[in-house]
């Protein structure tokens, strides 16, 4: 027996589906949270990022360099409390959560290298390109 088109061909399969939801179906389905939406733009001078942080404030927000890394962490904490005339609660709701992401920038990049603005729940940097330091090859001295 045929079934309808609207069910697609994995009507039980998917209905049976209880497993947890893999990153690709998370990512697909616009259901990723946690995830800070980054975009990076590359120029000569070096590489301007601009990371989504809705519903943060600038003091939510901090970014760290440590051994060629950045790392920009967001931590929000939220506590709701509505009260009755009486004082007894009607609702009371709790949030806390925070996100990190880590991007490697270069051993030669120091703080003062750095821009960083917060507007309008998005963080911009300026990271500026630096050339690695080449290893020095050792330089044989001949020997007479």
């Amino acid at each position: 027996m045929l079934m309808p088109s609207i069910f697609g061909e994995r009507l039980f399969d998917d209905w049976m589906d209880f497993s947890f939801p893999s990153f690709d179906r998370v990512m697909n389905n616009n259901v990723s949270r946690g995830v800070m939406k980054t975009d990076v733009k590359e120029s000569e001078q070096g590489y301007e990022l601009d990371i989504e942080l809705p519903g943060y404030h600038k003091e939510d927000v901090k970014a760290e360099l440590k051994d060629g890394y950045l790392t920009i962490q967001a931590q929000k904490s939220v506590n709701k409390d509505e009260k009755d005339e009486n004082g007894s609660y009607i609702r009371r709701e709790r949030y806390a959560g925070s996100m990190s992401r880590r991007f490697y920038v270069g051993e030669n990049v120091t703080e003062e290298d750095i821009r960083a603005r917060f507007e309008d729940g998005i963080l911009k940097l300026a990271v500026p390109k630096k050339e690695e330091k080449k290893e020095e090859q050792p330089r044989l001295i001949q020997i007479q």
